[in-house]
């Protein structure tokens, strides 16, 4: 079936449909990874967006239930340049075409991904329509300018748990992901199991999953709860999510940062870390086009090494509004010299921008795992 993808700025892009026929809308962002296309679908940080992979053939090796890092896709839409008809791989349980027909996610293939990926570079992230039902060009336009746009949109809020629930990595459910990580501390008598609760403003099965790998058990709470209802559970420590739109309206999750500060140790990831950048003081900004990819080469400025990082965000932390004598800024980015990490001086609070439980994406961020754990057991005493 024919398809096509109108942009706010009216530039039109016109190839094949795939998955679900109809029509979706969002903002309209590039992802550089080469594999891990059911985990970015699922990953709930991509919200209210359509994602264009650059990697020029996808699909080709299907899905499975194992690698969904949510129960179900989130993006919008997807955009690729070749969308395969077959899956060829021993772990496939479904036909990439067929997974997403069944949840309801339109695909557009055959187009040239470089020049919409080109565009959004040189122009920024905008609004876009993928329909394969309509072909009347100026109305999708229009339409793709009516599109709420990410900048003041709290979709945390939408995307959360309704209700606390725990995790179990025994539950042979939650049993994938990367057989070769270490699993020692599960089995170690000398590293006792601690209480973690963690905000789910749109979190990834993987973040779970490595929690659980450093013998923790967690507990996931909504994004609206509040400090004295996780201080209730009796936590040793306390992480913050990713998940998607803009930090700036999530002003209850920043309330009840500031209320947990020195009360407990703190570790946010991506959204979780600009929620704790403005809990701190800081401020916040939109990106041209955001960080999407697994090949960001990050310098932890405390070490002096570089690690190869997954980003997923449009916004970040602006590292002039942090006051330096209370934060230390830990990561940069070396692309951009985007803010990536930071740290409370005196508190126990941590946290970075990228992904370091991956999914896709590589595997040098693990050990802040570790830290999060180590900070727990120096907190406990």
């Amino acid at each position: 079936m024919q398809a096509l993808l109108a942009l706010e700025d009216g530039r039109i892009f016109r190839g094949e449909g795939y998955g679900h026929p109809g029509e979706c809308q969002g903002e309209v962002v590039f992802n550089t990874s080469l594999t891990g296309y059911q985990e970015i679908a699922t990953d709930p940080s991509y919200a209210g967006q359509i994602v264009v992979l650059t990697n020029p053939q996808i699909g080709n090796y299907g899905t499975n239930q194992a690698d969904n890092e949510a129960s179900k896709p989130f993006i919008e839409g997807l955009i690729v340049r070749e969308f395969s008809a077959v899956s060829s791989n021993w772990r496939s349980e479904q036909v990439t075409d067929e997974y997403m027909e069944r949840f309801q996610i339109p695909v557009l293939a055959e187009i040239d991904t470089r020049a919409l990926v080109r565009h959004l570079r040189n122009n920024g992230v905008m609004r876009g329509v993928i329909s394969t039902q309509s072909t009347d060009v100026d109305a999708l336009v229009a339409k793709a300018r009516t599109i709420r746009k990410m900048d003041g949109t709290d979709l945390a809020k939408v995307v959360s748990t309704k209700q606390v629930y725990h995790f179990d990595e025994n539950d042979p459910h939650y049993q994938a992901g990367d057989p070769l990580l270490p699993t020692s501390l599960l089995n170690d008598p000398a590293k006792p199991r601690l209480h973690v609760v963690a905000y789910d403003f749109g979190i990834k099965q993987n973040i779970l999953r490595m929690l659980g790998r450093e013998n923790c058990k967690v507990t996931v709470v909504p994004a609206e709860t509040s400090a004295d209802d996780v201080l209730t559970l009796k936590p040793d420590g306390v992480f913050l999510s990713n998940g998607p739109g803009d930090p700036e309206p999530v002003d209850y999750a920043v309330k009840a940062i500031r209320n947990m500060m020195g009360r407990v140790p703190v570790f946010g990831i991506c959204l979780g870390h600009q929620l704790c950048g403005l809990a701190l003081g800081g401020k916040t900004y939109k990106l041209k086009f955001g960080h999407h990819g697994g090949n960001h080469p990050v310098r932890n400025n405390i070490t002096g090494k570089v690690e190869i990082t997954a980003h997923n965000h449009n916004f970040a932390v602006d590292p002039d509004s942090v006051n330096a004598n209370e934060v230390e800024l830990t990561h940069v980015d070396l692309n951009d010299n985007t803010l990536e990490g930071l740290r409370h001086k005196s508190l126990p609070l941590f946290s970075v921008q990228y992904h370091p439980e991956a999914a896709p994406g590589p595997h040098d961020s693990h050990y802040l795992f570790r830290d999060f754990r180590q900070m727990m057991e120096e907190w406990k005493g």
